[in-house]
């Protein structure tokens, strides 16, 4: 008899519906972990690099093999931001799920539109990116748009839990819009700044700003900064009077410190993606510490 109802019990087991698994997603870069938290919240979530690091060159380590190979979804810049390390990644991982052209990989620059694409890449043109600037996550309305098409890929990977991706994304876009108004509004005394950038990698924010770059450290893009062509931006700097010499916080400062030596224009380390050590762990966050700091700069002019 006891034998029977242990047996029972194993068969009223068996029928109850087994816990739902966590999706697993993938994230090239720690903005794109980021958004999909605010849609997906209860998945496990990786980022393949961190505020620190520069996202064009990273290791492909086992730790980020494995984790690709468990992925439902990966989640990338794409315009060949990864191209260094991706396809290597993908390849190891033997998750045909996140290849390219599937479902589970998602490439944002082939679903918001990027500035700066180019037909042709001149000879010596540096490193320099045919289907645009890869750093769209720094503008605000970009973002909001790259927003729905995560959600939708989360629905497509996802179809049972469709509806609260859906939801979920009409709700933070529905108080993004309301931050993008405050943000502009903030914004508007740095309209019409000059600024000195390393890299393109703000370019996007300085559009969306409203904020003329009148020169760089790097001679060419990706080129790292030199002695001669630092000294001929020496007189343009001092000339044009910009609110400061931004770097990122992955890049070394010691160029854009040279130049502030040489001009008095302030050096301005900015992240360019997410820091929860930092306090910055949402992408609402990311926005509210860059105009914080921008406009401390200019009040302290």
């Amino acid at each position: 008899m006891r034998t029977r109802s242990k047996l029972c019990a194993w068969v009223l087991l068996g029928c109850l519906p087994l816990p739902v698994q966590a999706l697993s997603l993938f994230a090239c870069e720690p903005e794109w972990a980021a958004l999909a938290r605010e849609l997906a919240p209860e998945a496990r979530m990786t980022s393949a690099t961190h505020a620190y690091q520069d996202p064009h060159y990273i290791e492909a380590r086992p730790s980020l093999i494995a984790r690709l190979r468990r992925a439902d979804l990966a989640i990338c810049s794409g315009a060949a931001l990864e191209a260094g390390w991706l396809p290597a990644l993908q390849q190891r991982a033997a998750n045909p799920g996140v290849h390219n052209g599937q479902p589970g990989m998602l490439f944002i620059a082939s679903v918001v539109e990027t500035i700066d694409q180019l037909d042709e890449v001149p000879f010596g043109a540096g490193d320099v990116h045919p289907e645009g600037n890869p750093h769209l996550q720094l503008d605000p309305e970009r973002l909001r748009q790259a927003g729905a098409a995560v959600s939708q890929r989360l629905a497509q990977v996802d179809p049972d839990q469709a509806a609260e991706y859906r939801a979920r994304y009409l709700r933070w876009s529905l108080a993004w819009q309301q931050r993008l108004a405050d943000w502009q509004a903030r914004a508007e005394p740095l309209r019409g700044q000059r600024i000195v950038v390393q890299h393109s990698t703000f370019d996007y924010l300085w559009r969306w700003l409203g904020i003329e770059v009148i020169a760089d450290l790097e001679p060419r893009p990706g080129v790292p900064p030199t002695p001669g062509h630092l000294n001929t931006l020496v007189g343009q700097v001092e000339s044009g009077k910009p609110l400061a010499i931004v770097h990122s916080w992955y890049q070394a400062p010691d160029s854009a410190q040279w130049l502030a030596r040489r001009t008095g224009v302030p050096v301005l380390a900015l992240p360019s993606t997410i820091a929860p050590d930092r306090g910055i762990g949402t992408p609402a966050q990311l926005f509210d510490h860059l105009l914080d700091q921008l406009l401390e700069q200019q009040n302290a002019r």
